[in-house]
């Protein structure tokens, strides 16, 4: 299966762009959303994190304490790595198993650090969508009802654009001043030929 990686800083409308694709009939890998699910469901996972993080990690029914272990990595790369190398490897296993079941001509997996995971290495492709700083400062003040001070310490945590660039191999520009359903239609065309090419 012909996979294609989608991400972009927060902000950036990586759900906008992924929901045109959905609508041209080509299936998104939310891989944050599964992230979360598996850290609720899969037990393995769920032990191993009450090991390296402690048993404050969920509550007695069995909830994520997400406020505590953001704490916990807020500050502390090591911790974080530490974090994203036991849930990355499972969010993984669960994209390999969900793309095997689909039969569209090629897949999306939206991932906020898919570079940062280095998960856009399983990709044949990867897409980032860039956006205006001022822009998504505006979209995730609306969106999130938050602070400056709060998105950029969000935004801190990531790569930088520059960075991104270096390794995407296509760009979408969700600026508000090119047209956004353009340039999907375009990718789509590109990567219905390249799938057809791979999967030949």
């Amino acid at each position: 299966m012909f996979r294609v990686g989608i991400t972009g800083g927060i902000g950036s409308g990586k759900t906008t762009v992924c929901k045109i694709f959905e609508i041209l009939g080509i299936p998104v890998f939310y891989a944050d959303d599964v992230a979360k699910l598996i850290m609720i469901t899969n037990s393995n996972l769920i032990e191993a994190i009450k090991e390296n993080f402690g048993k404050d990690s969920y509550s007695p029914k069995g909830e994520i304490n997400r406020k505590y272990i953001a704490n916990q990595v807020f500050n502390d790369p090591k911790k974080l790595e530490k974090l994203n190398n036991l849930v990355h490897p499972q969010v993984f296993k669960e994209m390999d198993l969900w793309s095997s079941n689909q039969k569209s001509p090629y897949v999306l997996k939206e991932a906020a650090l898919l570079f940062e995971s280095k998960s856009y290495l399983q990709n044949n492709a990867n897409v980032l969508i860039t956006s205006p700083f001022d822009l998504r400062f505006l979209r995730l003040i609306k969106r999130d009802n938050t602070t400056k001070e709060k998105i950029q310490e969000r935004m801190d945590t990531q790569l930088s654009e520059t960075e991104k660039q270096k390794l995407a191999n296509y760009t979408v520009n969700n600026n508000e001043l090119d047209f956004l359903i353009p340039q999907i239609l375009n990718l789509h065309q590109i990567f219905l030929q390249k799938s057809k090419q791979y999967n030949y």
